[in-house]
């Protein structure tokens, strides 16, 4: 049967059975500019890649799409890998994405690595090198763009938690060529002028290379030999950069920095007013058990004098009983009698006086005085 040509669809066809059909079409890198990039609610993802001279239709399905690590942007050079074929309803061939990443990544994830390596072999991210944040800082430091979010984060931050503490920006570029030198610049300037008790280093999100600044060896040395301790914000949780590990503390986005960096006066105060109050219950409950450790110990004192007293008491009698048991005034009153002779002598032999004579004798109930009129030594 003869015909009299090709329909659209065969033609099509035919098109995309010969270039599947080319081995060399197969999981190709393509190096371009994307643009027009949309991803549908499907999670589809269709773009165009392009460069000076011309453009190529790309479509990237859901099941590859859902492994890329960074949502593609108008505008950014992409490495796309994937394979060449015709899209038979609209006529058109395009590049089917498999895979994609960012120009230049892999070169800038090698010097990443290597500097890394390096400055921790140095000892440059040591944690014994890093100092202690201050307490109640007055003046904080703040190098970031003037005119990114970053700033505005921390500033409302700050002020929200402290209105007291002063804040002092150093506006710098945070991304491109001269980004690095800006950023030193300004460490050393509050080094130099002794202007803040502390500094916050960053800057909000973005790519690799929207960061590379804080990548940067000059910066990342800067950073680690400030004697004004640093907080580095850079990005978000995910977006790690030598600056990070060179800063004393590092915050995973400006707002939390400026939380590290800016107590909470209110939750200060609270918690001040809190442990008063503890320290004064604690005080109250001491004083009350010492009071009461107080009267048991003057209870027990009492028992003891009054014990040792009534000890005092027994032992003063039984003394005074030998006392009186040994009195001469005890012997008297049994019949005996004392005699003295001049000056109070007791007369305890017959030589102890002489005729003549004057002497006392004392019996219970008085003195008896007498003169000696002869003296009888008794016989042995």
């Amino acid at each position: 049967m003869d015909k009299q040509g090709f329909s659209v669809s065969e033609v099509n066809q035919y098109l995309k059975q010969l270039l599947e059909s080319q081995s060399d079409l197969h999981h190709i890198p393509v190096l371009g500019e994307v643009s027009n990039f949309k991803r549908y609610t499907s999670g589809h993802c269709y773009f165009t890649l392009k460069d000076e001279k011309s453009a190529l239709k790309c479509v990237m399905f859901k099941s590859s799409a859902a492994h890329l690590s960074f949502t593609p942007r108008n505008g950014e050079k992409v490495v796309a890998l994937g394979s060449i074929s015709v899209y038979e309803r609209d006529g058109v061939y395009q590049l089917y994405v498999t895979a994609m990443r960012r120009q230049g990544i892999g070169d800038l994830m090698q010097a990443y690595e290597a500097l890394k390596e390096k400055l921790t072999k140095e000892g440059l991210f040591d944690e014994s090198r890093k100092k202690a944040l201050p307490r109640l800082p007055r003046a904080i430091g703040i190098i970031t763009s003037p005119s990114g979010a970053a700033v505005h984060d921390i500033i409302t931050v700050s002020r929200r938690r402290n209105k007291g503490v002063k804040l002092i920006l150093y506006p710098v570029k945070v991304q491109g060529e001269e980004a690095a030198g800006e950023i030193v610049h300004a460490i050393d300037f509050f080094q130099r002028n002794h202007l803040a008790d502390l500094l916050i280093v960053g800057r909000g999100g973005g790519s690799i290379e929207d960061l590379w600044a804080f990548n940067e060896e000059p910066v990342v040395r800067a950073i680690a030999a400030s004697k004004i301790p640093i907080i580095s914000a850079v990005g978000h949780e995910t977006d790690v950069t030598l600056s990070d590990f060179a800063a004393d503390a590092r915050a995973a986005t400006p707002s939390q920095a400026a939380e590290f960096a800016v107590i909470d006066v209110a939750a200060y105060r609270n918690g001040i007013a809190f442990y008063l109050d503890k320290a004064a219950k604690l005080l109250e409950k001491k004083i009350h058990e010492n009071a009461q450790l107080a009267d048991s110990l003057q209870q027990e004192l009492a028992q003891a004098m009054e014990a040792e007293l009534d000890a005092k008491k027994h032992r003063l009698s039984l003394m005074a009983a030998k006392l009186s048991a040994l009195s001469p005034l005890t012997v008297l009153s049994r019949g005996y009698t004392i005699t003295t002779a001049a000056g109070h002598r007791a007369v305890q032999c017959v030589s102890d006086v002489s005729v003549g004579d004057t002497i006392r004798t004392t019996v219970a109930d008085g003195t008896i005085s007498s003169v000696v009129s002869g003296i009888e030594k008794e016989r042995v």
